[in-house]
């Protein structure tokens, strides 16, 4: 019996498709659960969002857009992984220590939850399971 059996698998252990998880999870309850809303009630989100650097409420709402809905398709991709963590890290650090500083670890643990995930892929990297793997040109820059 080989070692690629389930069980030699499962003793053996598969990184790349812990990170391949992690990042399919985290994207899809970022994108979900905040840039969803946010894309499809544009209108609503506007008159409501938080302007903690007084850039305008607009600019703001398509920022936070920008890291909640495109970043996360990025890393659930595998493209350009650890480059799209960045916009998602800066949001949340904002939300946690500007927007909701009130906040317990109760009360914000989804958020910190998220900047778990998305600091563990920022520093993990992708992992081998990527369409950035897959396209030729792209091969050095992944890791």
């Amino acid at each position: 019996m080989t070692n690629r059996t389930s069980a030699g698998l499962l003793r053996q252990g598969n990184p790349d498709a812990g990170l391949l998880l992690l990042r399919l999870a985290g994207a899809f309850l970022l994108l979900y659960v905040h840039g969803l809303p946010k894309l499809l009630h544009y209108g609503s989100e506007l008159q409501h969002i938080e302007d903690p650097f007084h850039m305008g409420a607009a600019m703001t709402l398509l920022m936070a857009i920008f890291a909640e809905v495109l970043c996360p398709l990025l890393i659930a991709a595998g493209l350009l992984v650890r480059l799209a963590c960045l916009p998602i890290l800066f949001l949340l650090l904002v939300a946690m220590v500007f927007i909701h500083p009130e906040w317990s670890i109760a009360e914000g643990q989804f958020g910190w939850l998220l900047l778990t995930i998305f600091t563990s892929i920022a520093v993990a990297g992708p992992g081998r399971y990527t369409l950035q793997s897959a396209l030729p040109l792209t091969q050095q820059y992944v890791g």
